[in-house]
């Protein structure tokens, strides 16, 4: 006859081994969500509550406020995010980050037209939740890499000490830029990547010009916008082998995440854009923590 301890000691086993065949297996949801997770900062998204202020046909049929942004940033585990203005002017960024200083910052627009504009240069950064500044030459505007129109600003941002996000049709125009520029901070947006040189077939070409700007210390590059340069359907297989070549080139701290999300609403989610580069296989979690987050805040200096 079992003793009454040993009774005991039956009952207990049989009740773990129930408890442990009713308990679910933990997702990787959940084993992430067991280690601290990651900070994560969206390098680029672009806001505006009125008519849509870019160049070319609207990104979305209706505003996109800091008011929609916020609880899709909320839903998917977003911390913070840089606010682009789409074409300026940048009152309407400053005013998120006001309201939400730890959640927006702002990279502004600049008059490229006018060079009285370097006046503002000393003091652009005085303003509250502003970065840096965002350069953005679509096919009709890269004539301004040429003519000398924009000359004025490279040299105004690196003694201002101000940071440059950087995007042109034409990016080989950068290499002429930070060669005689050496101090100026510049982030290459969207892997150098533009829709209109997409169309054209450019992309391995912008790729290739993109890689070999890494040789500059100053140059670092964004890992963004990138359903809007896929053929594919998400998670966007095509655009891995550009990924894994630029991520070479630069290495996790000069790498940043950022979605563009207006830019390609409808293709995937907010968090199914963390995921996708979360799922990248060449990246360590050490890899995944700078790029996600820390090495923008790093290089833009985003302290709150």
């Amino acid at each position: 006859m079992p003793s009454r301890r040993r009774f005991l000691s039956d009952m207990l086993g049989a009740a773990a081994t129930i408890a442990a065949a009713l308990t679910p297996a933990s997702t990787p949801a959940q084993t992430t969500s067991a280690r601290q997770r990651r900070l994560i900062v969206d390098s680029q998204v672009h806001l505006w509550n009125g008519p849509w202020p870019g160049t070319g046909p609207p990104q979305l049929p209706e505003p996109f406020t800091y008011e929609k942004l916020l609880p899709l940033m909320d839903e998917a585990g977003v911390d913070r995010a840089i606010i682009v203005p789409p074409g300026g002017p940048n009152e309407y960024a400053l005013e998120a980050a006001a309201r939400y200083p730890g959640r927006f910052a702002v990279m502004g627009v600049v008059p490229i037209t006018d060079p009285k504009a370097a006046e503002r240069l000393p003091s652009w950064k005085q303003q509250p939740g502003m970065l840096g500044i965002r350069s953005y030459f679509n096919r009709t505007a890269s004539v301004r890499l040429r003519d000398g129109t924009a000359d004025w600003l490279w040299p105004a941002a690196e003694k201002a000490g101000i940071p440059i996000m950087f995007l042109a049709f034409e990016m080989g125009a950068l290499i002429n830029i930070v060669e005689r520029h050496p101090s100026l901070v510049v982030i290459i947006d969207h892997m150098g990547l533009s829709i209109d040189a997409v169309k054209d077939g450019l992309k391995d070409a912008l790729i290739d010009t993109t890689v070999s700007l890494a040789k500059f210390p100053n140059v670092s590059v964004k890992l963004s916008g990138i359903g809007a340069y896929s053929s594919e359907p998400y998670p966007w297989r095509d655009m891995t082998t550009h990924l894994h070549r630029v991520f070479d080139a630069y290495g996790p701290r000069r790498c940043y995440w950022g979605t563009d999300i207006t830019n390609s609403f409808a293709k995937a989610s907010y968090a199914q854009r963390i995921a996708h580069m979360e799922e990248l296989t060449f990246l360590s979690e050490d890899d995944k923590d700078w790029i996600l987050g820390r090495a923008i805040l790093q290089r833009l200096s985003w302290k709150v």
